[in-house]
């Protein structure tokens, strides 16, 4: 059986120096990527209309309006045994976001503003719960539906995140763009196995800026927190991915300027089961 790692394992032995690459190894985690066009059992979908449970509202931020519905998961068909965060092992998992259809952008939810927070929503779907297709709410359109199946394969911290730093720095200053890691043909070797857009569920984020978890942590430390203080670092080490959805052609989802949609949980929040807790942030180019 082909570890979730081999491919990356792989090239990191072949681009850089013995030393190097065992310790970048030793820095992934493995994730559950969501991909269209694959065979298998689908995992999800993007898009098309959810399945609530019989009586439940459509997610609406109050004073905006409702949210779209942009994903559903479902956690029976992922490979929850091989990833390192503590899915439910059934039940769906539906995703809601306020895109801007209904104001053209004008309210944006934002991990900064509190008050915006009911803009993104995590619902949990118990197994055996009675559910109703429910109809997209008028002023908003559906999304075209796309759908997922899973692989579990790794996913990489990134050059800039400070676990990266603090894993190869030699003291202050340290630039990783001097460093093998950051090396064009391993750089472009790496990103050349992520063919397409990088919805996933669990492992590392890939974040388009800063690193997602500490962006998260930053905020509900009400943004007093200096980005390289001990007290923003445990924050942040606090937080998993929980789902990662990219902009996607296919579906018609454009976030920003090409942009990803992350909801991150507690680990003790996710392994109760307290969606409610997730904290969502967006980033774009």
């Amino acid at each position: 059986m082909i570890s979730w790692n081999a491919e990356l394992s792989a090239l990191a032995r072949q681009h850089l120096p013995e030393d190097v690459a065992e310790k970048w190894t030793s820095l992934l985690r493995p994730c559950a990527r969501l991909a269209a066009g694959a065979d298998g059992r689908a995992a999800g979908r993007l898009g098309g209309v959810p399945e609530l449970p019989a009586g439940t509202e459509w997610p609406v931020w109050k004073g905006n309006g409702p949210l779209s519905f942009v994903a559903a998961v479902d956690c029976a068909a992922l490979p929850t045994s091989e990833l390192d965060i503590p899915l439910p092992q059934d039940g769906t998992l539906l995703f809601f976001y306020f895109d801007g259809q209904l104001d053209d952008g004008e309210a944006l939810v934002l991990v900064d503003d509190r008050e915006s927070w009911d803009g993104a929503r995590v619902l949990y779907v118990p197994a055996g719960t009675e559910t109703v297709e429910h109809p997209t709410p008028e002023g908003l359109t559906a999304y075209p539906e796309v759908r997922l199946t899973a692989e579990v394969t790794a996913s990489d911290l990134g050059p800039w995140h400070p676990d990266t730093r603090s894993a190869f720095s030699p003291g202050p200053g340290w630039d990783p763009r001097d460093h093998p890691i950051c090396a064009g043909p391993f750089v472009e070797a790496v990103e050349k196995t992520w063919d397409g857009p990088c919805h996933r569920i669990g492992g590392h984020p890939m974040s388009v800026q800063n690193p997602v978890e500490y962006e998260v942590a930053h905020a509900l430390l009400g943004g007093q927190a200096a980005w390289d203080s001990p007290e923003l670092t445990s924050e942040a080490q606090r937080w998993v991915l929980l789902a990662q959805i990219d902009s996607d052609a296919d579906a018609d989802m454009m976030w920003g300027d090409v942009g990803s949609l992350y909801w991150l949980i507690r680990r003790e929040d996710l392994a109760a089961k307290r969606f409610d807790e997730a904290v969502f942030t967006w980033q774009c180019c």
